[in-house]
């Protein structure tokens, strides 16, 4: 397991760093009530944004909805996404908003959704935190004005090193002194990066000898990778990708399935992004870390110079994916039927109605008087899903 997951806080006091910017999210969260003003957590990638969200929904008795910039890059979006949860906090929990990379929602594909989201920004009726890289773009200065923002700052070099030389303690592993000393230097202040670093150099592999990349998010690794002119270069690209294993699989599948690549293509590609799954899978099964250091090479097996394949994000496992690509026809023309004969929208009868349907149909208790004309079409599309 990725020590970056494996030691990841279980609390937010468990956090490293940072002490007055998390006492802030706290007071923040355990005073809000409607109409409180939502946070803008700002920090450079790997500083804990995500996890502090995650760890004070789970610790205050929230449900986390997490978004990113490509969730929220248009109105329509916006609206599907997050208006039933505006509305109906009662039927939903208590659904707490995480939305990340909002700083990236802005340009060309914006489509109305800053507006959109500036609105509901000014009258929030549930608690909402955004994550942002940075805030000094002359596009973040709205969200700013509607949000209290909180500054998370890259980590100094000394407690990097206390917080290192315990986990590498935990783990019952040594570095020499002079390693460490360097990892600390190239993480800059990123703790997902400082402990994703120290596993790779146990495990063989010695990422502070090639100076020829720096670290890449996800989206610009990706990108990186398939515009490399060589193939040396798609490799240092994947080098520099310090990320768990299973978001680099993920993120390569995802690209690659939204991508228009020909269908030859695209069965090589996944051909490969499978045999790196299975890699990963028996990884997870015999604890075998060792085994790591061979995913790089089969991914870089996807590399083809002028490949048409740009970064894409999806939120959900791959099982549900495919679940949801298979059955989202017949369920798109349920809702479509339904709509039309309850007068109402597609996505209010996908969110609301269609819940509610399943349960009746499948309680075999329940003596439902249903409208013929509604009851054959929902047994005619029920039909068709099974």
């Amino acid at each position: 397991m990725m020590w970056s997951e494996k030691h990841r806080p279980k609390q937010i006091i468990d956090m490293v760093g940072n002490e007055e910017s998390r006492k802030s999210l706290v007071d923040w969260i355990v005073k809000w009530k409607k109409g409180v003003k939502p946070i803008l957590l700002v920090g450079p990638p790997g500083i804990g944004k995500t996890t502090i969200a995650h760890l004070a929904a789970k610790e205050f008795g929230y449900d986390l909805v997490g978004m990113n910039a490509s969730d929220v890059r248009n109105k329509s979006n916006i609206e599907e996404l997050l208006s039933p949860l505006l509305g109906n906090t009662s039927l939903l929990g208590k659904p707490l908003i995480f939305i990340d990379e909002v700083d990236g929602i802005h340009g060309r594909a914006d489509f109305g959704g800053v507006e959109a989201l500036l609105k509901i920004l000014k009258e929030p009726t549930i608690p909402i935190i955004l994550a942002a890289n940075s805030d000094d773009s002359d596009k973040m200065k709205n969200i700013k004005k509607t949000t209290k923002v909180i500054y998370l700052k890259p980590l100094p070099p000394r407690l990097l090193g206390l917080y290192l030389n315990k986990v590498l303690k935990d783990e019952g592993a040594k570095l020499s002194p002079g390693t460490i000393i360097k990892i600390i230097v190239e993480c800059k202040g990123d703790i997902r990066s400082l402990l994703n670093m120290a596993q790779a150099q146990l495990g063989g592999f010695d990422v502070l000898s090639d100076k020829s990349f720096e670290a890449l998010d996800i989206e610009a690794g990706v990108n990186a990778f398939f515009k490399a002119k060589t193939k040396q270069e798609a490799q240092s690209v994947l080098y520099s990708l310090r990320i768990d294993p299973r978001e680099k699989i993920n993120a390569f599948y995802s690209s690659i399935v939204t991508s228009n690549v020909s269908n030859n293509d695209l069965i090589k590609l996944l051909d490969v992004v499978s045999e790196a799954d299975v890699l990963y899978g028996k990884i997870m099964k015999t604890q075998e870390w060792r085994l790591l250091r061979y995913l790089d090479n089969i991914l870089l097996k996807l590399y083809s110079e002028n490949l048409p394949v740009q970064y894409s994000q999806y939120n959900l496992s791959w099982p549900l994916l495919n679940k949801i690509r298979w059955d989202g026809k017949v369920i798109k023309s349920l809702a479509a039927n339904l709509a039309r004969r309850f007068h109402v929208s597609q996505s209010t009868v996908a969110i609301f109605y269609l819940p509610y349907i399943l349960f009746c149909i499948k309680n075999k208790k329940l003596e439902l008087e249903v409208n013929p004309e509604y009851s054959e079409v929902i047994q005619k599309e029920m039909d068709l899903i099974k």
